[in-house]
């Protein structure tokens, strides 16, 4: 028996492709704050809208995907930057744990896409063991210890990116709904 699930179809595969355009266009802009070397970034709301949007599975290819080209040089981490010293300098570990997100609440939105308030509670778990990963990272790589690095490069953070959370959700809820009723999903 076929099962759907585990395979991907080309309409699905040209669906990871424009979330990963989207990724591209979004998480760059970025507002750069004196007290912080972590930028402010619309990373997390693309992050949260393609994981709502595609699920675990097709959100971990997509966010992949993004980490590669931005590896590989092309501009679209914050600030339009890009390359491996991007990724493995000082906020890298926040860039890579945007795979954290994706897995976590990747898994959440596939196990309980109808309960939204438990899909909300996953994405504020794939969001701190992001905030964790790349607090370690920072720390590691600033000679900070935790508590500054926390300070710096979490706290301020925190609000933004739950009304980024929110409003990712929203849409992306909205978006999915459609995809699904299309039989594009």
């Amino acid at each position: 028996m076929h099962n759907t699930n585990t395979t991907i179809n080309t309409g699905q595969m040209a669906l990871i492709g424009l979330m990963t355009a989207i990724l591209c266009i979004i998480a760059p802009i970025s507002i750069f704050l004196p007290f912080s070397p972590v930028p402010l970034s619309l990373g997390t709301l693309a992050i949260y809208f393609v994981v709502t949007v595609l699920g675990m599975k097709r959100g971990i290819i997509s966010v992949t995907l993004y980490l590669l080209l931005g590896f590989a040089g092309l501009p679209v981490f914050s600030g339009f930057s890009g390359g491996a010293g991007k990724l493995f300098g000082p906020t890298g570990g926040f860039i890579i744990g945007y795979l954290f997100i994706a897995l976590i609440c990747g898994a959440f939105v596939d196990k309980w896409y109808h309960r939204p308030f438990i899909c909300i509670l996953g994405m504020l778990l794939g969001t701190a063991v992001c905030y964790a990963f790349g607090t370690i990272w920072l720390a590691r790589e600033a000679r900070l210890t935790f508590s500054s690095a926390l300070v710096t490069g979490v706290l301020p953070f925190i609000l933004g990116d739950l009304i980024k959370l929110a409003l990712a959700m929203t849409i992306g809820y909205q978006v999915r709904n459609r995809l699904n009723r299309s039989a594009l999903l």
